[in-house]
């Protein structure tokens, strides 16, 4: 789905939820062999039932890009992506957890150079099905302005 949205447009406060991505086995597997990590966290069922969390745990970066994948659900011709701060891994994902993705527009700013654009933070959080926030992280889009400074 297009959805047209200038700078102006964006509203600080403005909150929307994802539905929910299980996270399996396969999605691991093939993310270590995309990423060549294969720590034994994520690899290693045995080794991990004598740690304190007992089981393989999704990579950090799996659970981020599921997470942002989530939140794509509209394409916007007028933003792309500007980049990532504040990034924190708060819990770990189990095998057979669900993630879901709130956004929530936390600031809007005038980019410092391109007056024609302006800069939008999402804050992001990812959650499981318990409701625990397992990451959070701030979304910077490059918004094109209505009206350049």
């Amino acid at each position: 789905m297009t959805e047209e949205r200038y700078f102006e447009d964006y509203e600080t406060g403005a909150q929307r939820q994802t539905t929910g991505r299980t996270i399996t086995e396969a999605d691991i597997v093939l993310h270590a062999g995309q990423t060549g990590d294969f720590f034994p966290h994520h690899m290693d069922a045995a080794w991990c039932a004598t740690q304190d969390f007992g089981q393989r745990i999704a990579h950090g970066t799996l659970v981020f890009s599921v997470g942002i994948g989530l939140t794509a659900s509209t394409i916007n011709p007028r933003a792309m992506s500007y980049g990532y701060d504040r990034m924190r891994f708060v819990k770990p994902v189990f095998i057979g957890d669900t993630i879901y993705s709130k956004v929530e527009i936390s600031d809007k700013r005038p980019h410092p150079k391109r007056g024609g654009h302006g800069i939008v933070v999402e804050t992001v959080t990812v959650t499981n099905q318990r409701q625990e926030t397992v990451l959070v992280c701030d979304h910077l889009h490059l918004v094109e302005r209505r009206a350049p400074l």
